[in-house]
């Protein structure tokens, strides 16, 4: 049995996010469907992890079998044709056979974006923010995230992860070139948790209108406690766009 990555992205606009819902459209179904289409057989495909209703990838990966070794670039064409508008494949490559897209998985990187204008072209790809944010303070705060492996108060409550425990390596607010309004939150951890990054978004925007210090920050973490943190900033604005993996399962 061949194993095969599929990379691609995905507008989560009309989703309700990565993975099959009993009353919903999801990407991951759709990705199913058109694979079974062209393949002329029922296909699993795993993902290397969940994205909530309305998140985005610019990047995701995920993997299905095949007992015949396939064209990729030619599966990949037709994929693209079977597949609606806001899903798109950019690859598919041989692996072996025991790589997995979620447990394999190293690092995935997140980006956020908020922006203090109103641009109707971005509106479904931005949080819209009123009033000045300190985005000094806020990076002070994410910086406290390093220190930390417990992340349950920024976790969905009631979900079915055996553990909390995640290892952030990088958190950073940073302008976003060419557009003075529009700040980015880049944010690569080996693993996240259901809705943990909009709920550290949406702290850390309490942190910057003053509402929360740093140290109030640091004792949201600590006290693992979901009441105790934010509002979770709103999904259109969160992005999947990288996810890694060691060489050694992608050389077949």
């Amino acid at each position: 049995m061949q194993r095969y990555f599929i990379y691609l992205a995905y507008d989560g606009t009309n989703y309700h996010g990565w993975q099959i819902q009993p009353n919903g459209s999801s990407v991951q179904e759709c990705l199913m469907k058109a694979l079974s289409t062209f393949l002329r057989r029922d296909v699993e495909v795993i993902g290397a992890g969940r994205t909530d209703a309305g998140v985005h990838a610019s990047l995701m990966v995920a993997h299905f079998d095949q007992e015949e070794v396939l064209d990729t670039v030619t599966v990949a064409d037709k994929l693209n044709r079977l597949l609606p508008p806001d899903i798109s494949v950019y690859r598919i490559r041989r692996v072996k056979p025991d790589a997995h897209a979620r447990f394999d998985a190293t690092a995935r990187t997140y980006k956020y974006y908020v922006t203090t204008a109103k641009y109707p072209f971005n509106r479904q790809y931005r949080c819209r923010v009123y009033g000045a944010l300190d985005y000094d303070l806020m990076n002070e705060a994410a910086r406290t995230l390093f220190e930390y492996i417990d992340f349950t108060s920024f976790s969905k409550l009631h979900t079915d992860v055996k553990t909390n425990i995640c290892h952030i390596s990088h958190a950073e607010w940073t302008k976003m070139e060419g557009e003075d309004t529009t700040w980015v939150f880049t944010i690569r951890a080996d693993r996240f948790l259901r809705n943990m990054v909009r709920a550290i978004v949406g702290t850390l925007l309490e942190v910057g209108r003053g509402k929360l210090t740093v140290e109030g920050f640091r004792k949201v973490i600590e006290q693992r406690d979901r009441c105790k943190a934010g509002t979770s900033a709103p999904g259109n604005a969160l992005f999947l766009v990288n996810v890694e993996y060691p060489e050694e399962i992608l050389n077949t």
